[in-house]
């Protein structure tokens, strides 16, 4: 995923910690390498890579990893009218945003033949036992019972704004399920807490104030929350709107989701990026999101609430 990650967990007492330690990480450094192996589209190995180089007409049958950031993905794809949008490998690729160098900035042929192998409506799910399905190009028999997804010829996908998201909550999931009830778990900026400290304190952390912006702090207390930021103040200029196949011109800066799970935190925010303060927000009331946006425009900060935000900080 080209981050970092970080795990903090209350252990018992007296307990062998340095076993555990060791334990533990092994745990979850095979537990990211599988998610990795499965989203991935920067490993050229990666089940996602294999989809993307697939023949039109082709099901792929999806691991339950996969097929749980999937169906979020077009979920949250259908509902933000695709602010965000699964499928935007090839104008990922265009831009040089992906694991293929480019020169320069593309030009309108390019960006209008990336769009036109781009959008998440080409795509299609299914959960299924023994079915058949017949294109123009080819027939494929899919014969075993899970879910599978349609590669319609030429769709990339890229998961970068959402399986950062999930490998967070799959990391806090393992956690729980080896009996570390109190526990933070962060990747790349995304963070999931539950439980409490040893010393009685929640998971407090604080949302990253981005460079050249001047904000008071905003603490929260990751109790049994998750969050996650999207925005171009680390890493330059990188974030395309998929409707127009652009860089986004909306003055957001940094948006922040708070929300039960990272994978849906990771979705939104990166949706709230593309829509700017005044469509984000919206959307944001409407669907009950705790969320802040900040802008950057001309040297001067705003910072947006949702209502839903404002209620949480003011409890």
């Amino acid at each position: 995923m080209g981050t970092t990650w970080h795990a903090q967990f209350a252990a018992p007492r007296d307990c062998d910690a340095a076993a555990i330690h060791r334990a533990i990480h092994r745990a979850i450094v095979s537990r990211l390498a599988g998610i990795v192996a499965a989203m991935s589209h920067w490993a050229p190995t990666s089940l996602l890579s294999r989809f993307n180089l697939a023949a039109a007409g082709t099901w792929t049958a999806l691991p339950t990893d996969f097929a749980r950031v999937m169906v979020r993905a077009l979920a949250v794809a259908e509902t933000t009218g695709g602010a965000f949008d699964p499928a935007i490998g090839r104008l990922v690729d265009a831009w040089g945003f992906g694991p293929i160098p480019v020169e320069g900035l593309p030009s309108k042929p390019q960006i209008e033949a990336a769009m036109a192998r781009s959008g998440w409506r080409h795509l299609a799910l299914s959960t299924s036992t023994t079915s058949t399905s017949t294109t123009s190009t080819s027939t494929t028999s899919r014969s075993a019972t899970g879910t599978h997804l349609l590669q319609p010829g030429g769709i990339a996908l890229d998961l970068s704004g959402i399986a950062k998201g999930y490998a967070v909550d799959a990391v806090a999931a393992l956690l729980e399920a080896a009996g570390f009830v109190h526990h933070l778990v962060e990747i790349g900026g995304e963070l999931v807490g539950a439980g409490m400290r040893p010393d009685g304190d929640p998971w407090w952390v604080d949302l990253e104030t981005p460079t050249g912006t001047i904000l008071p702090p905003l603490r929260l207390a990751l109790h049994g929350m998750a969050v996650a930021t999207s925005g171009d103040y680390r890493r330059g200029a990188h974030t395309l709107d998929p409707r127009t196949g652009r860089a986004i011109d909306t003055g957001i800066v940094s948006a922040s989701v708070i929300h039960r799970t990272a994978m849906d935190a990771d979705a939104w925010a990166t949706a709230l990026t593309v829509l700017g303060p005044v469509a984000g927000l919206e959307l944001a009331r409407e669907h009950g999101l705790a969320a802040r946006l900040v802008t950057l425009v001309d040297g001067d900060t705003c910072e947006y609430l949702s209502p839903r935000l404002a209620a949480m900080l003011s409890d």
